[in-house]
């Protein structure tokens, strides 16, 4: 025996054993743990007939079988367990292993341009205020602290009428929304437009105070415009929103891909 099954053998008995209980771990409980331990009995048969009886006794009919069935086998098996494979891939691809390589793809600079428009078409006034290298704790103290993963859904949520968190603003950090309902010091700037609103004000505030980007939606018009280094930029359309997103998603190490067509 010891002859039979040499130390490569064993490694190789070993190594299946490893390969196969994390899948029969998984497939615990749904209908194909049953045909896996069906189909791993027969494989072990196999694999005894071909070691002890085909490898000893030289039995080339048997051996030809078992080299020739073993090759459908798999095919089989791939085609039986389809649905069962597939969400072992899924999971894989989201295993850490894996996203520590290729960082998960949150789109943030995508989430953020869908937000900014759904509320401008809305006319649902809003202040989003994206950091960069200058801290902004400050604010943030003063707000409503949330840390939550940055969502159209969320920042549409935050900004809608009625929403208690709907007056003041978001700040965005790397990606999360550190914080709602954060207030920013009004500009005191004398060639501002005197129709702007406190929104318009307190994004131009912030842009003197710190390299903050601030993205302001009008409650009146629906208009976005972009408070930066101390000046306001307005009626800003989706491309430019997106091309001045993804150029801050790059300064902050996000992972961005290309914005699609939002209006």
């Amino acid at each position: 025996m010891g002859q039979i099954l040499g130390w490569r053998a064993l490694i190789e008995i070993a190594l299946l054993a490893v390969l196969i209980y994390p899948v029969l771990v998984f497939l615990h409980g749904t209908r194909g743990a049953g045909i896996v331990r069906g189909v791993t009995a027969v494989l072990v048969i196999v694999a005894a007939l071909a070691v002890g009886l085909a490898g000893s006794l030289k039995l080339p009919v048997l051996d030809w079988i078992i080299t020739n069935v073993l090759g459908y086998l798999v095919i089989a098996l791939i085609v039986i367990f389809q649905p069962e494979l597939r969400s072992v891939l899924v999971r894989v691809g989201q295993s850490p292993v894996f996203t520590s390589f290729v960082k998960e793809r949150w789109d943030v600079t995508d989430q953020i341009a869908k937000a900014v428009m759904a509320l401008a078409r809305e006319r649902t006034g809003a202040l989003v205020a994206i950091q960069r290298s200058v801290g902004l704790k400050t604010y943030t103290e003063g707000g409503v602290r949330l840390d939550a993963a940055v969502s159209t859904e969320l920042l549409m949520s935050v900004f809608k009428k009625g929403s208690p968190l709907h007056d003041g603003a978001v700040i965005i950090r790397g990606d999360r929304v550190v914080a709602a309902a954060c207030l920013f010091p009004l500009s005191e700037n004398p060639n501002l437009d005197t129709s702007l609103g406190t929104r318009h004000r307190a994004a131009v505030g912030l842009a003197e105070e710190s390299d903050a980007v601030a993205i302001v939606v009008s409650e009146e018009t629906g208009d976005v415009s972009i408070a930066q280094d101390g000046s306001l930029t307005r009626k800003v359309d989706a491309k430019t929103l997106a091309k001045l997103l993804r150029a801050i998603s790059s300064e902050e190490g996000f992972q961005a891909t290309p914005v699609e067509e939002l209006t």
